[in-house]
């Protein structure tokens, strides 16, 4: 990856197409549009050009624009006071060679589907370090440096996050558990 301290238009083109996809992909799983996420990756790349000045060298770039990127979108989503949330769960991932039996692929779109319905209900913050977590395995203090948190603020985020995400996919487990149940229960006439 590219690491400069001083910009010019032919190193920035090189710095955006190194770093469009994780951008493009925190936005788009934070604002849970396309083109919101096009939008917002756009203006993250424009703010980092204008305030490139700003940009320390020692840490990572990737980790800075991300820093960016998960701003803009806080900002986007309280502006629009709006609780969506969409994802592709390891869109990077290499998918196997053999393509997966249908029910399994009902399966999981299911629980992806499932999973895209509790980020909804978490707080634009709390989405942010649930997603540099566990979609780009950012560390406690990488989290911190790109939300403006403190390590311990970072972890009572993340704990408090995996707590509701929990507790809510149980509920649904189990809700889906006896609508099934009863689907199958003999009919009385």
């Amino acid at each position: 990856m590219t690491q400069i301290t001083t910009v010019d238009l032919n190193n920035f083109t090189q710095i955006v197409e190194e770093n469009h996809r994780p951008v493009y992909n925190l936005c788009y799983r934070m604002l849970g549009d396309p083109s919101d996420a096009e939008d917002a990756s756009q203006e993250t790349f424009w703010k980092a050009y204008r305030n490139f000045h700003r940009y320390d060298p020692t840490r990572s770039l990737l980790t800075w624009l991300l820093s960016i990127a998960a701003h803009h979108c806080i900002d986007e989503l309280r502006k629009r006071k709006m609780k969506t949330f969409s994802i592709d769960l390891f869109a990077d991932e290499v998918l196997p060679d053999q393509a997966p039996l249908p029910e399994s692929m009902v399966s999981t779109n299911l629980e992806n589907e499932q999973l895209r319905c509790l980020l909804t209900k978490l707080q634009p913050d709390d989405r942010a370090a649930i997603i540099m977590r566990y979609w780009y395995s950012l560390s406690d203090e990488e989290i911190g440096e790109c939300l403006h948190l403190s390590i311990s603020a970072v972890k009572s985020r993340l704990f408090r996050a995996r707590k509701l995400l929990a507790s809510a996919w149980q509920r649904q487990q189990g809700e889906s558990t006896a609508d099934i149940r009863r689907q199958h229960e003999p009919q009385s006439i």
